[in-house]
């Protein structure tokens, strides 16, 4: 099935442009690690085969936002179990707050995702289980004008790869391989399981 090293970029592209796209594979909400060593599931937005980069969204109040300012280095974990491909990838994060592409994804998002960051900053301590929304969006949609004080909230996360791994188990054995970007190109190698 996987006899190239072409064969397998080919299956990490298709793979990671779908997850961006449909919400009901696998590998659409990846765990993504911050250079601290902490993870955390995120839902992956879009996947530009071209530069190589994984577009998430984020709140800039989050903790995670600091740390990827100041230490870039990132991972992300993709698994899709019924595939049995695991995909894992390193490379530069950051954090763009008023870059076209995060206007774009702005607009493109409905009020209710919107909301998401009208409330407080993610990690805010709280004396009982809350949303952190403010009461009156609990359930509710807002207006466009309502969300218009979460902007500045609402920032991409943007990840360049620069090495991918790999790794298709199969019972008759399984098959690794890896991926180093030189520049605007890919050196692979077949690598043992």
């Amino acid at each position: 099935m996987f006899d190239t090293l072409k064969s397998v970029q080919e299956d990490i592209t298709n793979r990671l442009i779908r997850a961006g796209k449909d919400r009901k594979v696998p590998m659409h909400t990846p765990s993504v690690v911050t250079a601290d060593v902490d993870a955390r599931t995120m839902v992956l937005r879009e996947f530009d085969a071209r530069a190589f980069t994984l577009r998430f969204h984020t709140d800039t109040r989050a903790p995670k936002v600091a740390t990827i300012d100041a230490d870039p280095r990132m991972a992300v974990l993709f698994y899709d179990k019924g595939a049995k491909v695991q995909i894992r990838v390193r490379g530069q994060g950051k954090v763009l707050r008023d870059a076209p592409v995060t206007e774009a994804a702005w607009d493109a998002g409905n009020n209710f995702a919107r909301r998401c960051y009208l409330g407080d900053g993610p990690g805010t301590a709280s004396d009982m289980p809350t949303s952190g929304l403010p009461s009156q969006f609990e359930g509710v949609e807002p207006t466009d004008e309502e969300v218009v004080v979460g902007r500045p909230n609402f920032s991409v996360l943007l990840i360049t790869l620069e090495e991918i791994d790999w790794f298709y188990l199969a019972h008759t054995g399984h098959v690794r391989a890896q991926f180093t970007r030189g520049g605007d190109s890919w050196e692979g190698r077949w690598v043992s399981p």
